[in-house]
């Protein structure tokens, strides 16, 4: 099962869109909403932690084009 971690209080992430994204891309993964301290980054990229790894990207469409790559190579 894939898990996606996300933090609530990051500038360059926006919960409210990218949570029914991520729930698109898998209705069965752990999705776990909160700080993960990751504030120095999260202030201008768009991040998630992915599986206990660690996505990085310039905007949230790309966040998620990343996210369905590691997916595919996770399994």
């Amino acid at each position: 099962m894939n898990e996606f971690r996300i933090c609530d209080k990051c500038k360059a992430t926006n919960i409210d869109s990218l949570v029914p994204k991520l729930k698109e891309l898998d209705p069965e993964a752990k999705l776990m909403i909160g700080c993960q301290n990751m504030c120095g980054i999260g202030r201008t990229k768009s991040f998630a932690i992915v599986n206990h790894i660690p996505i990085i990207a310039d905007d949230e469409q790309q966040l998620l084009e990343k996210i369905k790559v590691a997916m595919k190579e996770d399994h």
